[in-house]
């Protein structure tokens, strides 16, 4: 029989320590899918969430986000295929290094193929398919497909680990002189997304580890080009030793959450290995032949454990822009239906008919609705309603073109806030 136990210094930090715990339970993601109706699991596909409507709905914003931010830093996407057969996997070097975590399937006799856990060899075949010229460098592509990880049972644990994923996942081919320029401005990238959410980070370098690929002085290099996108990028960073991709380093961006904990999501990883294995090339200025260098790429990482972390940071008070549930409309009397179907949110009409209405702005609240709009006979004349914040706080009686025309310029700002 294994035991374990806590033990602290005083009274104080026992005490501490029991509110952060308790405070945890209230906010775990599993709980708080239950209760907003965002997602459940089952044991038919163990380790694979069902996303209901309204988890849908954060799980689609979250990614128009990132798609939002491709446009503006020259990602284009991709789309590729779920299975490919074991000779791709052999070639890239992941057969050898991870067919223990991939889910296979046995078709036309004796022909195995695997579940992709990861997209980078599928983009390696895209990048080959012709003739690359200097010119095009870098490129940048994405991939939103599902990926598939053979998690052990007992690791599975709500969003936070799962065997099918989908990860807002990139790969830059570039030339080597491009290579700190591009690391850069990944770390940009990530700084950008994380200040929306109000994390704040600090980097890991993580180094060689045992086995990996290639020869010690490749991987010297690579570290050391690492390190000085680092210290041009200006942040906090620390070095992390032996716990780098097998193929490569890496970046690690921890990020600390509303309790203080620390998570990892997104990554930045070099890559040698793979452009020599796939034998990757482009023709440069001088018309000779040569071997890009591939950057894989996350900032949210797993959207999946990225809605899990949210959903627990925010403690289900999820910000206007991300919501699943933004106005509630308690018609007190008359005909609210003009106002719901005019709003561009995610609107729902309180139809509870034997609540009071004190009753149904608490349930509303309760509810994690961003606003409560309690529309009457008066409202519905003057083309007005009353506005009331989840947090209950009374914003007063507004005429709905002013109220709409605030919430949609905080919805598009992605601000957090619940001002307006």
């Amino acid at each position: 029989m294994r035991l374990s136990g806590v033990a602290f210094p005083g009274e104080k930090d026992r005490q501490e320590w029991e509110t952060q715990q308790e405070e945890a339970r209230r906010r775990d993601h599993r709980r708080i899918g239950t209760d907003q109706d965002l997602f459940f699991f089952n044991d038919v596909s163990p380790g694979s969430c069902f996303f209901l409507p309204k988890g849908a709905h954060i799980y689609n914003k979250l990614k128009d986000f990132i798609k939002s931010e491709y446009q503006r830093r020259g990602f284009t996407e991709v789309v590729t295929p779920t299975l490919y057969s074991t000779e791709l996997w052999e070639r890239s070097g992941h057969w050898e290094h991870y067919s223990e975590n991939m889910f296979t399937v046995t078709s036309e006799g004796s022909q195995t193929y695997a579940l992709k856990p990861m997209n980078c060899p599928a983009h390696c075949l895209m990048f080959e398919q012709r003739v690359r010229s200097w010119r095009e460098l870098p490129l940048r592509w994405a991939d939103f497909g599902a990926l598939h990880r053979n998690e052990l049972s007992g690791a599975l644990g709500g969003l936070t680990r799962v065997r099918r994923f989908c990860q807002d996942d990139a790969h830059i081919f570039c030339m080597p002189e491009q290579l700190e320029e591009e690391i850069v401005s990944c770390l940009e990238f990530v700084r950008s997304v994380y200040r929306v959410f109000g994390f704040s980070f600090h980097c890991l370098l993580s180094t060689r580890p045992t086995p990996c690929l290639g020869d010690p002085e490749q991987w010297d290099r690579a570290e050391q080009q690492l390190q000085r996108s680092l210290q041009q990028f200006g942040e906090h960073w620390e070095l992390n030793p032996g716990d780098g991709a097998f193929y490569g380093p890496k970046i690690d961006i921890q990020i600390k959450d509303a309790l203080n904990r620390q998570h990892q999501c997104a990554t930045i990883q070099l890559d040698f290995q793979l452009p020599i294995r796939f034998d990757l090339q482009y023709v440069g200025r001088d018309g000779q032949k040569h071997r890009p260098v591939m950057i894989h790429r996350a900032v949210l990482g797993s959207l999946e454990r990225m809605l899990a972390i949210l959903a627990e940071n925010f403690g289900g008070k999820w910000p206007l822009w991300l919501s699943p549930a933004q106005i509630m409309v308690i018609p007190v009397g008359g005909n609210c239906d003009k106002v719901n179907r005019t709003t561009g949110f995610m609107a729902d009409v309180s139809d509870d008919q034997g609540s009071t209405l004190n009753k149904k702005i608490r349930s509303a609240q309760l509810a994690q609705y961003n606003y409560i709009f309690v529309v009457g006979d008066q409202e519905v004349e003057s083309g007005t309603v009353n506005v009331r914040s989840r947090r209950g706080k009374q914003l007063g009686r507004r005429t709905t073109e002013e109220v709409l025309t605030s919430l949609t310029r905080l919805r598009d700002s992605r601000s957090n806030t619940d001002e307006f």
